[in-house]
């Protein structure tokens, strides 16, 4: 699933507020991770959970917690004490499901018949079901049917429907369960959901689906594990116009309903977890492509113009070609159908042969379009793709190993977009996108693991995040770099072939890589997926010996790491560049150790930024680093992984500001786009921190801001040509923006003329690449009218990439009248659920807008809550949108209090992140405040109080 990035944090995403922020009013240059929404439905529980516990669910309930700590040697998953699963005693293998939805009941009626392996004599049948009701149970063994209680036990906190066997069913024996439900196409984008569009001024609905992590059990009852690998055969029964979608293709198509309907059965599908089954129902239109040996198409509702799926179809059919090459495979489904939903609560999902998307991740308009939501879409269709091998065809065992479906389809993806796309230079964004997200929220105190122990369903969506995206996908580039990408792939074929259709521990992993290569790939690695954290190397220079001391030390943004926080040693690769190259081979495994170097003039630790580390100089070394960058010696990575790491260790105070500013300043000549993209962050960290500091040093640093961008941005300038190369596009409107934003007198006209002229109907007066930009721009020097004109264009943009920019947007404007629209609209209901988070986004521009935000949400806390419950996802981002922007001690101790007193269950490691985050910011502000004011004196950027 594709969910958290950097760059998604003002485009298509949820935002990750506990991982790094982007510059302060800079609309995003690129697309970009990581997060499920909406009213939760009114309950329809099984018919027996309105009865007092039975004897047979307390029986179960003390079955759970004995097999809670045992390896399950049928299905392959490992489970931890206390775990919340199901028990071993049967196993399905086959499913055969009939699903017959109603769009004026918004519910559909089910029957679903599963055949099941007896693994040890039993007399009850345990599986998962939420909010279904249940209408009859069913079981046949050897030709007869076993009797069973009447009613069935049902626990909700479990999500767990119990049927009680009056006599037990042998072990080996064959057995089949048939059930009748019925279930409510909810608008929550979970489980089997409804989603709506408008034809014609009339809302439509279509059917469609979200079973990751743990909602296949609100679609149908079933056994709701990854290890649980079953076959599956759908029938769908609906109006004959209409489309009907799973993921296979269809075997008969028959009338029903004496032909008022039609039943479309789908083949058989191969061996498969339930978060990846999905089937459509409805009105779509769709392009077809034949350049790959398997059909493929892609789908939209008739509100799209499906030729704006040409791009990510083409690019479909090439990328699954390079994947059966890569991984020795071939993708093994009959057919690809890519749909875009209209609800949807993640990026995209990889259900196997039927993905389903956003529509601004899978339609591109080329003509009305930026680079950055180019390179977004091509990205998300690579990753999503790369999950039909690893993830759909191998697939983790529990949720903890979710990083081995996300961290290596993220990897994935970046690696196959460099091999199509060479000219976007996306090894080089990797830097500063996925490494320093993970870097970012890995820093706190509350982040977690790579392999993150997960006992209950609700603490599944919460590790969809930049550790088990960007952390899990930068360790693979790690290894990879380590061992060489040829023998890495080498490793991930052998993997594939070993595994192809099972279940898999990240140990498998690591031993397919270590056959590969020779290497102790599991002593090294595992020492990274199983602990929190990552450390700062310190350099201390022996010229005597011409070498270097190195020593690693736990890394918290905080500041404040206590002894026994310090007790893991990471085996760190350290990429050692000098002027005769870069030592790959070389690694620091302990505490301290001293290594040689050729030559103390010239040497760079951690080459290209593939380790997962800061780097700590003394300041007369970074000043070299600065002459050497100069000199040409380093790379772009290397440059703006500096950068990053100088802002990093600022900001938990391994290094002054002051020295992080003087940085800054001496860069202004830079040429590429991702060093700029750095810097401006980097500012932008540092204004965000200082927000509620007093006004004048808020100028002052936005004055700074000023004076360093805005030569860059009348030398490149704001009009596009089809001769500006991917990048270039990017850095421009960079550069545009956060001129623009800091008032810049040139730009600021250009983009208010800009906005005029669209806002009188020349709707071409804005590049796509700047669109953003302008939006924000004209909101933010300008009133109520400039507000009416991007609330048109939310409301009535022809594309959804449009629609989504301009509501993105709304929240710069600082007016508390136009705040208190915004904060409205968030609310109401002209907003989709799944994008909730994007005006609440833009208020983080401004100290009015972050105090609005946080009153908004307490004063509707019960509204948020019902709205967007905790099981689903998105509440965790709302509360680190409306929190983490805080600077202060009294802003601090409010948040704390609040939540004090709430139940967090759900999304208690949102609420740590957040606190977390305002620690770190109160930290840095003690430490740094009169350093800051000094050096902006000093540089005359701030008069000194008389």
């Amino acid at each position: 699933m594709r969910r958290f990035s950097t760059r998604a944090l003002l485009q298509a995403k949820p935002p990750l507020l506990s991982a790094r922020p982007l510059p302060l009013f800079v609309s995003a240059p690129r697309s970009a991770p990581t997060p499920s929404l909406l009213s939760r439905p009114r309950s329809i529980p099984s018919r027996s959970s309105r009865s007092p516990l039975s004897q047979t669910s307390k029986r179960y309930c003390s079955y759970r917690r004995m097999c809670s700590s045992r390896r399950d040697e049928s299905s392959g998953s490992t489970n931890v004490q206390g775990r919340q699963v199901l028990p071993t005693n049967v196993k399905p293998v086959h499913y055969d499901l009939t699903l017959e939805p109603d769009f004026k009941t918004f519910k559909y009626n089910g029957t679903v018949v599963i055949d099941l392996q007896v693994n040890e004599d039993t007399d009850f049948i345990s599986l998962n079901s939420n909010e279904i009701e249940i209408h009859s149970a069913v079981v046949h063994s050897k030709g007869s049917v076993i009797e069973s209680k009447p009613e069935i036990a049902f626990n909700k906190d479990s999500q767990v429907a119990t049927i009680q066997l009056n006599q037990a069913i042998s072990a080996g024996a064959d057995a089949q369960l048939t059930l009748t439900f019925t279930g409510i196409l909810n608008d929550n984008m979970a489980g089997f959901y409804r989603s709506a569009y408008k034809k014609d001024g009339k809302t439509e609905y279509i059917a469609s689906t979200q079973m990751e992590p743990t909602d296949c059990r609100r679609a149908f009852p079933c056994f709701d594990e990854p290890a649980l690998k079953a076959k599956f055969t759908v029938t769908l029964i609906a109006d004959k116009d209409m489309t009907c979608l799973s993921n296979m293709d269809v075997a008969s198509e028959t009338d029903v309903k004496d032909g008022a309907k039609k039943a479309v059965k789908f083949n058989t599908s191969p061996l498969m977890s339930t978060y990846l089954v999905a089937f459509i129902v409805g009105h779509l239109n769709y392009v077809e492509t034949k350049n790959f040996r398997v059909p493929i198409r892609v789908y939209a509702t008739p509100d799209q113009d499906i030729e704006h799926g040409r791009f990510s179809l083409e690019l479909a059919a090439k990328t699954l070609a390079f994947y059966e090459k890569a991984f020795d495979s071939d993708f093994p489904l009959p057919k690809m159908d890519m749909v875009a939903v209209p609800d949807f609560s993640a990026g995209a999902m990889e259900n196997w042969g039927l993905i389903t998307y956003r529509i601004v991740d899978l339609l591109l308009d080329e003509k009305n379009s930026g680079a950055s939501r180019k390179e977004r879409i091509a990205e998300t269709v690579q990753h999503e793709l790369a999950h039909q091998w690893f993830g759909n065809l191998v697939t983790m065992d529990f949720w903890d190993g979710l990083w081995l479906n996300e961290g290596f389809a993220t990897w994935m993806s970046w690696y196959s977009c460099n091999a199509f796309y060479p000219e976007w230079k996306v090894w080089q964004t990797y830097v500063i996108d996925n490494l320093q997200s993970a870097l970012a929220l890995d820093s706190l105190r509350a982040s977690h693991p790579i392999e993150v122990p997960v006992k209950r369903a609700d603490e599944i969506n919460q590790i969809f995040d930049a550790i088990s995206y960007s952390k899990g996908s930068s360790v693979l580039r790690m290894i990879s770099k380590y061992l060489g990408e040829d023998v890495f792939l080498q490793g991930v074929r052998n993997y594939i072939k070993k595994h192809a259709y099972g279940n898999t521990e990240t140990g498998d992993l690591w031993s397919a890589l270590a056959d590969a290569s020779g290497k102790p790939v599991k002593s090294v690695m595992e020492i990274w997926t199983k602990n929190v954290g990552f450390p700062v190397i310190s350099v201390t220079e022996n010229p005597n010996s011409s070498s270097i001391k190195l020593k690693q030390n736990r890394f918290l943004r905080t500041g404040d790491v206590r002894p026994e926080e310090d007790q893991t040693l990471y085996p760190c690769m350290l990429g050692l560049r000098t002027k005769q190259g870069v030592d790959e081979n070389t690694m620091l495994t302990e505490r301290e150790h001293e290594f040689k170097v050729p030559d103390l003039d010239f040497f760079k630790v951690n080459a290209d930024h593939s380790g997962i580390y800061r780097t700590s100089y003394s300041p007369e070394r970074l000043t070299k680093l600065g002459q050497a960058a100069r000199d040409g010696l380093l790379t772009t990575e290397d440059r703006a992984g500096l950068i990053a790491d100088s802002g990093a260790l600022a900001s938990s105070g391994y290094q002054k500001t002051s020295g992080l500013l003087s940085l800054l300043k001496g860069l202004d000549t830079e040429t590429e786009f991702i060093v700029w993209n750095e810097m401006l962050t980097r500012i932008g960290v540092l204004r965000a921190a200082w927000i509620f500091e007093p006004t004048e040093t808020t100028d002052a640093l936005l004055t700074f801001q000023r004076e360093l961008v805005s030569a860059k941005a009348h030398e490149l300038g704001w009009e596009f040509s089809e001769k500006d190369g991917h990048v270039l596009q990017q850095l421009k409107a960079l550069v545009f923006g956060c001129a623009g934003h800091a008032g810049d007198p040139v730009v600021l006209k250009a983009a208010q003329d800009m906005f005029a002229r669209f806002a009188a109907g020349e709707h071409s007066a804005i590049h796509p690449n700047i669109r953003g930009s302008v939006f924000s721009i004209a909101l933010k020097f300008g009133g109520a009218k400039e507000y009416e004109v991007v609330l048109d264009r939310f409301r009535h943009a022809a594309t959804s990439d449009e629609k989504t920019t301009a509501l993105r947007c709304l929240g710069t404007a600082e007016d508390p009248a136009l705040i208190k629209r915004t904060l409205d609209l968030a609310l109401g209901d002209e907003v989709r659920n799944q994008d909730i988070y994007m005006p609440l986004a833009g208020l983080r521009n401004h100290a009015t807008g972050i105090d609005a935000r946080w009153t908004w949400m307490k004063e509707n806390w019960d509204s948020i809550y019902k709205r967007l419950p905790p099981s689903l996802g998105m509440l965790g981002t709302v509360v680190q949108l409306c929190s983490s922007s805080f600077s202060t001690e009294a802003q601090l101790k409010d948040v704390e209090d609040f939540f004090g007193a709430k139940d967090t269950k759900g999304f208690d490691r949102a609420v740590e992140q957040s606190l977390d985050a305002i620690r770190a910011k109160v930290n840095w502000l003690k430490r740094d405040r009169e350093d800051v004011e000094s050096w902006l004196k000093n540089n005359q950027y701030l008069q000194s109080k008389l």
